[in-house]
């Protein structure tokens, strides 16, 4: 791997283990430690969800426009800044302010990091995207670790710990962003044309549609296990601890287990459709185990099934984008595809929860099944608006 992709892994390994400090106590520490209901959490979290979608578009638009070195500085200033203010003052009206705009910042840093990858190796294909999210999970496993650690001496210090991984990471990307950048290989013809479909459904722009519909469904899904399948096991009284080890091994599984699955990938010349449907297939399968488990151990084979299956269908998706995308709209792609698992990350809480509410966890896993066969249809269909754009645009796509 060329030594700018390092920077970026670092990078990436930084941004998620701060925000791992965070996100496993969120709603603990609004319901238990500010005194607020948990339905005033859940808004919360969907408010900081929700500008994460406007932070993602705005990030791909930067990076598009500025570059990725200033798109990132940009959300990493944004998000040092709201984290700070966490630091100084944590209390009800400035937890709840402070953390909206916390998902804004984050929101601009992630499709740039994704951006930045292709440019960063652009012959490496799927090895680039699958690089940056085994550095992702890394940060994961680091990140919930470590935090579990800090709570248990004093819940406040996780924003102190917070800001001192965005101090170092904004030290990584001022140091080490600076000569990534995109390929300048659109010619002014291509680029009058391209700014002229900006808005227009292009046959690479609806490929991109329907693969972001299945990866929406996709993260509805698998949100579950950090809410209305988390609220289960405290049901049949599987303690905190045992459910936060679920998401450490999930991480450690990530890291180890992705350079076999890549392996497979490319031993079977698998396509990027067969790719997602072989994940999503993983998906069914561990969401049909889950909802006869009663016991820990039950929880954490669906888990190991749930992680192998996210290892194939999270990483194909920035890939995707980055080969959809047009040269001088790689920015705006990759803001789409976050979008779409912010979408999926705020709307899966509301549709999990009103469901059990009104009829029951069985019921759920039903719905979360259908879901998922949904999600098969639009990866089938992605691969023949795919084969479209490779007629109309004159682009090589892998399908």
């Amino acid at each position: 791997m060329p030594k700018k992709l390092w920077f970026l892994l670092i990078g990436m390994i930084l941004n998620v283990t701060g925000n791992s400090f965070l996100w496993p106590f969120n709603t603990v520490y609004i319901h238990t430690y500010l005194g607020k209901s948990l339905s005033v959490a859940g808004l919360i979290l969907m408010f900081n969800s929700l500008a994460g979608v406007f932070g993602n578009m705005l990030g791909g638009w930067l990076f598009d426009k500025f570059g990725g070195y200033k798109s990132i500085l940009t959300g990493i200033s944004i998000t040092f800044l709201s984290i700070l203010g966490l630091v100084i003052n944590h209390s009800w009206a400035f937890y709840s302010c402070f953390f909206v705009i916390l998902g804004f910042g984050v929101g601009i840093v992630f499709p740039s990091m994704y951006a930045m990858v292709g440019a960063a190796w652009p012959e490496g294909g799927r090895k680039a995207f699958n690089a940056i999210y085994v550095a992702q999970n890394l940060g994961v496993a680091i990140g919930t670790a470590l935090g579990g650690i800090v709570a248990d001496f004093n819940i406040n210090y996780i924003f102190s710990a917070n800001l001192l991984l965005y101090i170092i990471f904004f030290l990584v990307a001022l140091l080490g962003f600076r000569d990534i950048g995109v390929p300048k290989v659109v010619n002014e013809t291509q680029v009058e044309k391209s700014g002229k479909q900006k808005f227009s459904f292009t046959p690479s722009m609806k490929a991109l549609m329907i693969v972001c519909c299945a990866y929406v469904l996709c993260w509805l899904v698998y949100v579950q296990w950090q809410t209305t399948i988390a609220s289960e096991m405290q049901n049949l009284h599987i303690g905190l601890k045992k459910y936060s080890l679920l998401w450490t091994i999930n991480g450690a599984l990530i890291v180890l287990a992705q350079p076999i699955v890549s392996s497979a990938i490319r031993k079977y010349a698998l396509s990027m459709r067969k790719q997602m449907l072989f994940g999503i297939g993983f998906f069914i399968a561990s969401t049909i185990f889950v909802s006869t488990a009663e016991q820990f151990s039950m929880f954490m084979t669906g888990m190991i099934i749930l992680t192998i299956g996210e290892m194939f269908v999270w990483p194909a998706v920035p890939t995707i984008a980055n080969m959809l995308a047009p040269k001088d709209r790689i920015g705006m792609y990759q803001g789409i595809v976050n979008s779409a698992a912010t979408v999926g990350r705020m709307l899966g809480p509301v549709i999990g929860g009103a469901v059990v509410d009104t009829f029951n966890m069985r019921v759920l896993f039903i719905v979360l099944v259908v879901f998922l066969v949904i999600s098969m249809l639009f990866s089938v269909l992605y691969e023949r608006l795919a084969k479209k754009v490779v007629k109309t645009e004159n682009q090589t796509f892998a399908s």
